[in-house]
C-alpha cells in the first residue's frame, strides 16, 4: 500500500479561486511578501503569528465597533497571552451582518419536519427573542442553557443570548439527567431552553420527565422556554413560557448589540465526562469567531451562496463551528434525528436534492455506509459536492477508499482533528493541496503544532504527542469556577513547559500531512513501545467479520498487555482460527509489538453521544475503577458487560 498515495488534487482553477490563494495575494500585497505556496505561507504564519491574525482580521471583515490597539500583548505568555486589547465587538451581530431573503437556515426534523428560514426572517426572529430576554433580565454574562435539539429555534434562541453578551451552553436531549446536571449545575443559568419532544428512527421521544428532574435540581434557573418541535402537551412541575408565543408577542425593532472585549465570554463547552466530572471550558466571542472563519473561508473555502452540512447535535462543539457559517452568509443545513432514517440513504438523499456543497459528518458515519452497502453513487452525481469533511475519530485507509471509489472521484475529503478544548481544529483540510490516503491535509495557520517525542524534541516522520508551541486566539479563556487555573494548567500545561499539550499521538511527514494515531491517553504502551490505537483499528476494522473493536493496555506487573475488544458481524463467531487471522494481518499490517495478548468478544462497544470510542473509561474498569458518570455515553449500559472481564482474565 502506498502511504503516499494521491486520491485528489485541486485543478489550477480550483486553486486559483480559492480563498487561500486570495489570501496569499492580500498578504503578499500588505506586506511585500512574495509567498508561492501553502507551506511558506505556513511557515509565515506561525514564525509572525501577530502579522498573521491581524492580517486575517482584516482579510475576513469582521465587524468591530472599537478597533484593537495591539494584537497580542506578550506572544511569549503561554497560557496568558491575551489579544486584540482594545477591540469591541459582539458575536451575534457578525453573524446576522446578512439582510436578504437567501436561506439562512434549512432544517430536516427526520422526515417529520422541513423548514427553511431566510436572512431576513433570521434577524426579525431572534430580534423578538433578545426583545424577551430583555423584559426578563437578561444581562451581558448571565448564563442560557438549551437541553434541546438540533433546530433553527436552538440558533435563535443563541444568537439572541450572545447578542446581550450572555453566554451560551448547550446539551443534546439525548444526555441523561446527571450528565446534564453535572454541565449546568456548575454554571448556574438563568434560563433554560427546552423542547417538548423529538423524533428518532420516525417516533416521538418525550423528555419532560427528565427536564423536570434537571429543574428541580437548578435553583438559579428563573425562567423556562419551550418549543414546540413534535406538537405534543406535556406535564411541567414549573412554568414554562412558548416560544412562539414569544413570536407573536414581540414586534420586529432594530436590535441592539452589546459590544464586548475580544474575550469576552460566549460559550461554555464540557469535556466528555466519562473519566470524571466535565471540565467547563469557556470559549471567547473573539477568539471563536477568529478562529472559525478562518477554518471556514481558508480551509474549508466556504463562499456566500454555499450549502454548508454539519450532522451533529447541540451538544457537540461541530455544532458551534457549523453555526459560524452564518458570518458569511451561506446557507446551513442542519439535521436532527438519525442519519440512517428512514432509509440508509436518506442523509445522502438531502445531500443530492439540496445541493451541498460541503457535507460534514464524523468517521463512524462513512464506515457505517460501506458496513451497509450502501453505495453514493447510485444516489445521485452529487454535482455540486466539492468537499466532504470527517472528525470525531481518525479517518480509516478504507474509508478514503469507500469516499472515492462509491462516492465522488472528485471530491476533495478532508479529515479535521482539534476538539471541545479549542472549539476548532489543530489540523485540518485545504483546498490549494492534495489528498493523500490516510492523512490529513496540513496544520492550521497560525496554530504552531508540532509532533514532540518524550524528550520533548520537535520530530518529523516520527510519533509524537501533538503540541503548539505558540498561543492562538481560541485557546479557552479559562475554565468556570477553577481556583487560580489549577485545572486548566493541569489540563494542558502539565508536560511540557509554556508549551500546549493536547492529548493526541499524532505523526507529521515531511511534505506537511499528518496522521493522527489516536489519544495519549489511550496510547498503549507494551515494553516501553507507544502504540497509537488507530493503527490497529484500521487493521481490524478492515476484517469482513469484524463489525466495530476497542482497545486498550491493561497494567500488569509493572508492564501493559494489549486487549482487543470485538464486536463480530452477524453469524461469525470469534474461535481460535479467527483470533489467529486477527494476530497474523495486525503483524503484517503494523509489527508483532501490536498483536493483542488478549482478544475477547462483546455484544457492544461504547461510545460517547458525540461518536467516540470510550476506550479509558473501559481500561478502567478492567483495571477496578469505577466509572461514576454515564450520561455523556450515547449506549451506558454497553459498560456493563465489561465488569465480570476482570474475572476471566485472572
Amino acid at each position: 500500500m502506498d502511504n503516499n498515495q494521491v486520491l485528489w488534487s485541486p485543478s489550477e482553477d480550483q486553486i486559483n479561486n480559492s480563498q487561500m490563494m486570495n489570501f496569499i495575494n492580500y498578504v503578499n500585497k500588505v506586506h511585500r511578501l512574495k509567498i508561492n505556496n501553502y507551506s511558506n505561507l505556513y511557515k509565515w504564519s506561525i514564525e509572525h503569528i501577530d502579522l498573521f491574525w491581524n492580517s486575517f482580521r482584516q482579510y475576513s471583515e469582521i465587524k468591530f465597533s472599537n478597533e484593537p490597539f495591539e494584537t497580542i500583548d506578550n506572544i511569549n505568555f503561554m497560557p496568558g497571552a491575551t489579544w486584540f486589547n482594545g477591540a469591541k465587538l459582539n458575536f451575534a451581530e457578525n453573524l446576522l451582518k446578512y439582510r436578504n431573503n437567501q436561506i439562512a437556515l434549512r432544517f430536516f426534523g427526520e422526515d417529520k419536519v422541513f423548514k427553511e428560514i431566510s436572512y431576513n426572517d433570521l434577524y426579525e426572529q431572534t430580534s423578538k427573542i433578545a426583545s424577551y430576554l430583555i423584559s426578563i433580565g437578561i444581562k451581558s454574562g448571565d448564563k442560557v442553557v438549551g437541553y434541546i435539539p438540533n433546530l433553527p429555534e436552538t440558533v435563535i434562541c443563541m444568537l439572541a443570548t450572545t447578542s446581550l453578551g450572555a453566554i451560551w451552553s448547550s446539551c443534546s436531549p439525548d444526555f441523561g439527567v446527571s450528565g446534564v446536571l453535572d454541565r449546568f449545575k456548575q454554571i448556574e443559568p438563568k434560563l433554560l431552553i427546552i423542547s417538548d419532544g423529538y423524533f428518532y428512527k420516525g417516533k416521538s421521544i418525550y423528555y419532560s420527565d427528565k427536564v423536570n428532574k434537571v429543574v428541580e435540581d437548578l435553583p438559579s434557573l428563573d425562567n423556562v422556554i419551550e418549543i414546540n418541535y413534535i406538537n405534543s402537551e406535556n406535564n411541567y412541575q414549573f412554568e414554562v413560557t412558548n416560544y412562539f408565543l414569544l413570536q407573536k408577542k414581540y414586534l420586529l425593532h432594530d436590535m441592539e448589540f452589546s459590544q464586548l472585549p475580544f474575550n469576552h465570554p460566549l460559550y461554555i463547552m464540557y469535556s466528555s465526562g466519562t473519566t470524571g466530572k466535565p471540565k467547563s471550558i469557556v470559549h471567547s466571542t473573539g477568539g471563536t469567531l477568529l478562529q472559525h472563519l478562518k477554518e471556514l473561508m481558508l480551509h474549508v473555502d466556504l463562499k456566500q451562496n454555499d450549502n454548508l452540512f454539519y450532522y451533529t447535535t447541540c451538544g457537540w462543539m461541530m455544532w458551534n463551528w457549523l453555526v459560524s457559517g452564518l458570518a458569511i452568509g451561506a446557507t446551513i443545513n442542519l439535521f436532527d434525528g438519525n442519519p440512517f432514517y428512514p432509509t440508509n440513504d436518506y442523509l445522502l438523499k438531502l445531500a443530492n436534492q439540496y445541493s451541498f456543497n460541503i457535507f460534514g459528518t464524523s468517521a463512524k458515519y462513512i464506515s457505517t455506509l460501506e458496513k451497509l452497502k450502501v453505495s453514493p453513487k447510485s444516489i445521485g452525481k452529487f454535482l455540486n459536492l466539492k468537499s466532504i469533511l470527517s472528525t470525531g475519530s481518525p479517518l480509516m485507509d478504507e474509508n478514503y477508499d469507500f469516499v472515492y471509489n462509491h462516492w465522488k472521484n472528485n471530491v476533495q475529503l478532508s479529515s479535521i482533528s482539534g476538539g471541545t478544548d479549542i472549539i476548532s481544529c489543530f489540523v485540518l483540510g485545504n483546498p490549494i493541496l492534495p489528498v493523500r490516503k490516510g492523512e490529513l491535509q496540513c496544520r492550521g495557520l497560525g496554530m504552531a503544532v508540532e509532533s514532540f517525542n518524550s524528550n520533548g524534541a520537535s520530530v518529523i516522520n516520527e510519533q509524537g504527542e501533538l503540541v503548539c508551541t505558540k498561543p492562538f486566539p481560541s485557546m479557552p479563556i479559562y475554565f468556570w469556577n477553577d481556583k487560580g487555573n489549577e485545572k486548566y494548567l493541569n489540563a494542558y500545561f502539565n508536560q511540557f513547559e509554556n508549551c500546549w499539550t493536547h492529548g493526541d499521538f499524532i505523526e507529521i511527514n515531511s511534505h506537511g500531512g499528518v496522521k493522527i494515531l489516536g489519544r495519549s491517553d489511550a496510547t498503549l504502551n507494551p515494553g516501553g513501545v507507544r502504540i497509537g490505537t488507530a493503527e490497529i483499528y484500521r487493521v481490524v476494522e478492515n476484517l469482513i467479520e469484524v463489525d466495530d473493536s476497542l482497545i486498550i493496555g491493561q497494567t500488569v506487573n509493572n508492564d501493559q498487555r494489549i486487549i482487543l475488544f470485538i464486536k463480530l458481524n452477524q453469524n461469525k463467531k470469534l474461535d481460535e482460527k479467527m483470533k489467529m487471522k486477527i494476530k497474523q494481518r495486525i503483524k503484517q499490517n503494523c509489527s508483532p509489538r501490536h498483536i493483542p495478548e488478549i482478544i475477547l468478544e462483546v455484544k457492544e462497544i461504547p461510545y460517547t453521544i458525540n461518536g467516540k470510542k470510550v476506550e479509558i473509561a473501559v481500561k478502567n474498569i478492567i483495571e477496578g475503577i469505577k466509572v461514576k458518570n454515564k450520561d455523556a455515553l450515547l449506549n451506558p449500559n454497553s459498560l456493563d458487560q465489561f465488569v465480570s472481564i476482570p474475572e476471566l482474565l485472572l
